[in-house]
């Protein structure tokens, strides 16, 4: 029970001070001047006024309001090193039953560092963690917040202004961990393909600097070169970007013995791989009606630096016309399929024919380049079917068919095979999916046997119409008609002609997106996304190995004709390796190089400063007779401004209470009040009447 006085008025305060304030004058003045009676007029006056101002005694009742206690619970995957999970554990479970003993404590538990976002897992976040948990209380009920953690908190403030409460920190760990990490310095995020790209790296010890560890560098999961690097020193590092899009370079050191955690014994960089520009050679053999679509496709992608020759006199052509008259430029075949040859990326024949332009011996030197890795497109007209074409010249062992003669000439829709429809060059053309195609007609093709390699596109009579096909190293493409030019000119609506060709060009110059047998994997948050690209029925199902070693096997459903996919959420940051079949992959799941794992030493210097600001404390939890040894709990005023001590540590009690009830006792009131005032004027007339 809490027991006040309180006034309540008869009258405003401004009319009371207008009536007591003449009397009490006169009051004064016959005090001072001595008259008889002035006291027993003083307490008339004062009854008067008391009756007036009318007090009243409450009696309240309330009931106290408990302290609230946070307990921080760190979850976060360096937790998972050795035994701080198990010791995390014990010492949760054993603060919770002592705090249940206390009834002046309300507890919060909140856990922290394992939310369902990556980026929430790549940092240990106690303090935003804690502010969540208080935020509807004011900081006087705060009684002060216990943290248990390994003590690599991300989030610490600078000092201890603003906090509520002692806080107390409990490290996990062991006092005598050693651990040896390995991280990069200086990683760009892009580099030209087949250019030396330079990087920095640097390997710590918490033993400190000094000496020599070996260094393996893996540039998409293959051993690209092994290094020594002095521990502490930051190194150099010259890699070779050796694909366009997405590369992993990882960089990896031996496990010490005995020490801490393997985890960041690995560093990963991505570096997107980017081409220069492509060099494309295009020799028209005449010119013709698609002559042009295949210069202005290629003139307008700024990645292709082109070379374009158009033939248009033959050596047989002899008018008589002077040499200086004709407005040409030579040919300059040597230079160009013997001296450069290597510095093309893509050569396109469009409609060309044997006829002595290029010595016999050259299309030797062509063949060869296809075989040691170039690209040959060859895009067919009547000539291919007449005695002058290629096909009669040495390049005939690179062709992935021959002509056998015939040239149809009649209407048709060029209609995907059901190979066509799983290769990615054909796959999902706009317009295939309908019967017949939303795309205008040809109106010629030429006939050839025994095709080799992937047939992807028709025509009339089912003939193949296009050819995608491989040769040793390199690959090449057959386009057997010349009316691709229709779809460009919009003849019926024309056709899906920039993607496809697009896409011819960049499967023959060996986009790793175009690969018929590719495998890639995607972290999506704490998702794997896992795609499979295949010419095969089924793909089985993909093998996913954890950084911590766990494997898991994961189904892969078919989506689209070619394409499978499978998708698993994972609760662990970092590289993953993914295998199906003869293919492998890597993908990295959260942020490259968290600050969760830069540093997985357990330590109490970090959250010091901010506990002894608040006047709690840091301590390291031991293993003792029968589980952890904690300190005792005691409960300190809320002004005191010291809550820890060798073996207890303290938490705030609050002085905050919540109002049930009040009774009011008015003291001025009824037969009591108006027997006082009476009394009071009665002895003052009794006193003037003697």
């Amino acid at each position: 029970m809490d027991w006040s006085v309180s006034f309540d008025p008869l009258f405003s305060w401004g009319v009371l001070a207008l009536l007591l304030a003449p009397l009490t004058l006169l009051m004064a003045l016959s005090l001072l001047l001595g008259r008889r009676g002035a006291l027993l007029r003083l307490a008339a006056l004062a009854a008067l006024a008391l009756a007036l101002v009318n007090p009243v005694l409450l009696e309240e009742e309330r009931d106290p309001l408990q302290s609230v206690v946070a307990l921080v619970v760190d979850e976060s995957q360096s937790q998972d090193i050795g035994n701080r999970a198990e010791t995390t554990r014990q010492a949760v479970q054993t603060l919770q039953e002592r705090l249940e003993r206390f009834d002046e404590f309300e507890v919060r538990v909140v856990e922290a560092g394992r939310g369902e976002a990556a980026d929430e897992r790549t940092e240990t976040r106690l303090f935003e963690a804690l502010e969540g948990t208080l935020r509807d209380v004011p900081p006087s009920r705060v009684a002060g917040t216990i943290m248990v953690t390994d003590g690599q908190v991300h989030d610490t403030p600078a000092n201890a202004t603003g906090f509520s409460g002692p806080l107390h920190a409990l490290i996990t760990g062991e006092d005598d961990e050693r651990d040896r990490r390995v991280r990069f310095e200086r990683a760009p995020r892009f580099g030209i393909v087949g250019t030396p790209l330079e990087m920095t790296y640097r390997v710590l010890d918490s033993a400190g600097e000094g000496g020599q560890v070996e260094v393996e560098v893996f540039v998409n999961g293959e051993l690209a070169l092994i290094e020594q690097a002095v521990i502490g020193r930051e190194m150099p590092l010259e890699i070779t970007v050796p694909n366009a899009g997405r590369n992993i370079v990882e960089l990896r050191i031996p496990v010490l013995e005995g020490e801490l955690t393997e985890t960041n014994n690995r560093a990963v960089a991505l570096v997107d791989g980017i081409r220069e520009n492509l060099r494309v050679l295009l020799v028209s053999g005449e010119p013709h009606s698609g002559e042009r679509t295949w210069r202005n496709l290629l003139k307008s992608d700024a990645s292709v630096d082109l070379v374009h020759f158009t033939i248009l006199r033959p050596p047989e052509k002899q008018d008589g016309t002077p040499i200086n008259e004709l407005s040409l430029i030579a040919f300059p075949t040597r230079e160009l399929f013997v001296e450069k040859i290597e510095d093309f990326d893509l050569i396109i024949f469009d409609r060309y024919q044997h006829r002595d332009v290029l010595p016999v011996l050259y299309y030797d030197y062509i063949a060869e380049y296809v075989e040691n890795g170039g690209a040959l497109l060859i895009a067919a007209g009547p000539e291919f079917a007449g005695n002058q074409s290629i096909a009669r010249t040495p390049l005939i062992s690179a062709l992935p068919a021959l002509p056998n003669g015939e040239v149809t000439e009649t209407g048709f829709h060029p209609r995907l095979t059901e190979t066509g429809e799983r290769h990615p060059v054909t796959r999902g053309l706009d317009g295939s999916a309908s019967e017949p195609p939303q795309w205008s007609r040809w109106f010629r093709i030429v006939g050839v046997e025994q095709p080799e390699g992937h047939v992807v596109m028709e025509g009339a009579g089912e003939r193949p119409l296009l050819l995608l096909s491989r040769r040793g190293e390199g690959r090449i493409g057959m386009f057997l008609s010349d009316q691709g030019w229709l779809w460009a000119r919009g003849y019926e609506g024309g056709g899906p002609y920039v993607a496809l060709y697009r896409r011819i060009a960049h499967w023959l110059m060996k986009e790793p997106d175009l690969e018929e047998e590719r495998l890639t994997a995607t972290g999506r948050g704490m998702q794997l996304e896992i795609t499979r690209q295949t010419m095969e029925d089924e793909a089985g199902t993909a093998t996913m190995t954890a950084p911590s070693g766990e494997t898991r096997d994961v189904p892969l459903t078919a989506g689209e004709p070619g394409l499978f996919r499978g998708t698993m959420e994972v609760d662990e940051i970092g590289l993953y390796q993914v295998a199906n079949g003869e293919l492998s992959t890597l993908a990295h799941v959260g942020p490259v190089n968290a600050p969760e794992f830069a540093d997985t030493i357990s330590t109490e210097n970090v959250l010091a400063p901010v506990a002894e600001g608040t006047g709690g404390s840091v301590r390291r939890l031991q293993e003792g007779v029968g589980g952890i040894t904690l300190p005792n709990i005691v409960p300190v005023r809320a002004n005191a401004t010291t809550a820890a001590g060798r073996d207890w540590m303290g938490l705030r009690t609050t002085n905050d209470s919540v109002l049930k009830s009040v009774k009011r006792v008015p003291l001025f009131a009824g037969f009591l009040g108006l027997g006082l005032l009476l009394l009071a004027i009665g002895a003052m007339w009794y006193r003037e009447g003697r």
